[in-house]
């Protein structure tokens, strides 16, 4: 998704072919991979951020200019229709509850029910075990450097609803007939896909609103920012698969077989990225968000279950892990491929749904794979014996110890203890957690 979006954003700002922008995309980034590795990944993003992050600024303030402001964000949008439409048919009327976070449970097309729970679950996945996040977190010099990088995370994140979320919707006032169009020809005339073109809002925005040196610098820190993507997945995936499966295979393996093998794998990776494209542009109604969503709805929960059982139960064991996950797995698999062989129709074509899809939304299916899963791993657990206690130590909730989890190797550096991290940090980290926690329950009640 971040290949196709990064493609979808050269496309739409240089007039390129969408796959001479994918190539382009690849070969920048197979080659930062290969030769930097994390240190190259970690130092560029801590540049790139400031970079994003005052671009997007600078186009948000000019966007809400073009409309008088946010108190007129609202009426505009709602009357955001394109001139060409699918006779009797709404396709082509914006959703009446657009400025709330929590819609209906039933008719809504983000239930409240799926928000408030289905995307916690794939929360806990992203930010407590996607490799991405965890292999940053790790790297950190001590317990209190990781809590402020996830701190700064946190403010971060509060940023994309006023600084893209909002400008999007901008982007669909102002050129509704592009954003906004429903008739399959006209789409595909202006974006190449026919089910819709709200993927290119943003970089519409830029094209159109920005002059030419401040679009420069948008583009280049759009290509920045998904380099970094790119490069994170790239690095965090091959590293998955060449310490957790080819160490397993051959466990005498050197340091430069294992960093061929990585090489390879991140080859691999790119090629289906390329091959896997197509099936982006039309899926989901042509709204990658919502695919990005519903795929890791369908992947993620089994894996939320299994860790959360593993840190806060002791009683589980590497059987019920393996067997929960294989369940959870196949069931997501199953409507997955479901998913991929009834595409969302286009406006005014009937297009008859399994159950599974037409009945349970993407959000909800995530919580009921989440139980299947824990049942199953509990069940299993049950099932077979338990592992020695020693093997528990300072893996799970209960059985933490506070000591450092191995003795300080001679010729490395070692941090202090955790209790004996500096504590005016400590409380700084506490302190930004609370007003965080504070602001975001303030945003919810707002938006609700």
């Amino acid at each position: 998704t971040d290949l196709y979006s990064g493609a979808l954003f050269v496309q739409v700002c240089l007039g390129w072919d969408l796959y001479l922008s994918t190539v382009l995309m690849l070969v920048v980034t197979g080659l930062y991979t290969i030769a930097g590795g994390l240190a190259a990944v970690i130092y560029t993003d801590a540049l790139q951020t400031l970079i994003m992050v005052l671009g997007a600024v600078v186009l948000a303030v000019k966007a809400f200019n073009e409309i008088g402001g946010y108190p007129n964000l609202e009426e505009a949008y709602l009357k955001a229709v394109p001139s060409k439409i699918v006779p009797n048919t709404t396709c082509h009327l914006p959703r009446a509850d657009a400025m709330h976070l929590f819609r209906d449970a039933l008719s809504g097309d983000l239930p409240w029910t799926g928000m408030t729970f289905g995307l916690s679950i794939m929360a806990t996945w992203y930010w407590c075990t996607d490799q991405v996040i965890v292999q940053r977190s790790l790297s950190a010099k001590n317990l209190n450097h990781a809590k402020a990088g996830s701190i700064l995370a946190s403010y971060l994140k509060m940023l994309p609803l006023f600084l893209i979320i909002m400008p999007g919707m901008i982007s669909r006032v102002l050129y509704p007939d592009s954003v906004a169009c429903v008739d399959p020809e006209e789409c595909t005339r202006v974006c190449g896909a026919a089910v819709g073109c709200s993927n290119i809002a943003y970089p519409k925005l830029v094209v159109e609103l920005m002059p030419s040196g401040l679009r420069g610098l948008r583009i280049a820190v759009m290509m920045a920012a998904l380099v970094s993507s790119l490069t994170s997945i790239f690095n965090s995936s091959s590293t998955l698969f060449t310490m957790d499966i080819w160490r397993k295979l051959r466990p005498r393996a050197g340091d430069r077989e294992l960093l061929l093998v990585g090489r390879v794998v991140t080859v691999l990776l790119v090629a289906l990225s390329v091959v896997w494209i197509p099936i982006l542009q039309s899926s989901s109604g042509g709204q990658l968000y919502v695919y990005i969503q519903a795929v890791t709805s369908y992947l993620a929960p089994p894996v939320t279950s299994v860790f959360l059982l593993a840190v806060f139960w002791p009683r589980a064991n590497e059987q019920g892990a393996f067997w929960g996950l294989m369940a959870g797995l196949a069931l997501g698999l199953a409507r997955m491929g479901l998913e991929l062989a009834h595409p969302t129709a286009l406006c005014g074509v009937p297009a008859p749904r399994p159950w599974l899809l037409a009945d349970i939304h993407y959000l909800h299916f995530a919580v009921l794979l989440a139980a299947v899963t824990a049942a199953i791993a509990v069940g299993g657990s049950l099932l077979t014996p338990p592992g020695p206690p020693a093997q528990l130590k300072d893996l799970t909730w209960w059985t933490l110890s506070g000591e450092p989890p191995q003795p300080s190797v001679c010729g490395t550096s070692q941090g202090p203890p955790l209790g004996e991290e500096p504590q005016f940090w400590a409380r700084v980290c506490a302190i930004n957690a609370i007003v965080l926690m504070c602001v975001n329950i303030f945003c919810y009640a707002y938006f609700a």
